[in-house]
């Protein structure tokens, strides 16, 4: 198996780097490429999706920082770095607003460190969700994340990549428990809209299909078990909702494609 020799495997497919791909970044290689076209051919809209979900994070991270006093984040599956990253928004807010970025692609590690070298407010780090203490206990997140205070937990297209047998709902209570009166939770998800639109629960089923043949993971859960993610926080208006209904900004493009109601999102507070 071919391998470079910082450990970037260029022969499996990532998931970060088919979506940066979508994004239209370059840092990916053609085993990501021949991925993102399979996806383009049963959702040839997957990059209006993909920038739904870039704008829902900012619209989330603007709220957190310049409404909610936030100031603190933790961004899990962080993902390659692109334009309108999290610290790029809280800190034009607040430049000592603090991130702590995590990815267990080694790729991200690499080029979000190069981009990250002069901030000492923001760091990254490789690690996997799977493992919440290693996230938890990582020294860079002590260093920066104080959790007596409010945080601000986002899992972006993270726990639609977790199996069910790897326990997403677990996975999520161990983070939301650490968190202080105060803090919030963020996640966009792959969902099945199942009889509310069959069309779109059609494609689901498909593209969930073809994400498992070549990337091993991806599950487009029900609306309920996306919402159990958030236990007894409180979900803000207007909800769990397509990526661009959430709070969506005056004249904002709106994309009507097959992955409209496949894809959403939402933001809760912890009381």
């Amino acid at each position: 198996m071919a391998e470079e020799s910082n450990g970037i495997d260029t022969t499996r497919p990532s998931v970060s780097r088919v979506y940066d791909f979508l994004l239209g970044g370059k840092d990916n290689f053609a085993i990501d490429r021949q991925v993102a076209q399979m996806v383009l051919k049963i959702a040839p809209d997957a990059p209006d999706a993909a920038f739904a979900n870039r704008g829902f994070l900012r619209r989330v991270i603007h709220h957190l920082t310049a409404e909610a006093g936030v100031r603190q984040f933790l961004d899990i599956g962080s993902g390659l770095p692109t334009q309108g990253n999290v610290h790029e928004v809280a800190q034009a807010v607040d430049p000592e607003a603090r991130v702590v970025y995590v990815d267990h692609d080694p790729i991200v590690l690499a080029h979000g460190r190069a981009l990250l070298a002069t901030n000492d407010t923001t760091t990254v780090i490789e690690a996997d969700i799977r493992d919440p203490r290693s996230i938890l206990d990582h020294p860079d997140t002590k260093r920066l994340i104080d959790f007596s205070r409010p945080v601000g937990l986002l899992l972006f297209s993270i726990l639609h990549h977790i199996n069910d047998d790897e326990d997403p709902e677990g996975l999520a209570a161990q983070f939301r428990d650490v968190l202080a009166p105060g803090s919030f939770m963020a996640i966009s998800h792959f969902q099945n809209p199942g009889d509310a639109h069959p069309e779109a629960a059609a494609h689901a089923a498909n593209a969930e299909i073809l994400f498992n043949e070549n990337l091993g993971t991806g599950r487009w859960r029900t609306k309920e078990e996306i919402l159990a993610y958030f236990g007894d926080m409180e979900v803000l208006e207007p909800g769990l909702v397509p990526l661009a209904e959430w709070r969506a900004e005056p004249d904002a493009y709106i994309f009507s494609g097959i992955t409209y109601h496949t894809y959403v999102g939402g933001l809760a507070r912890k009381a």
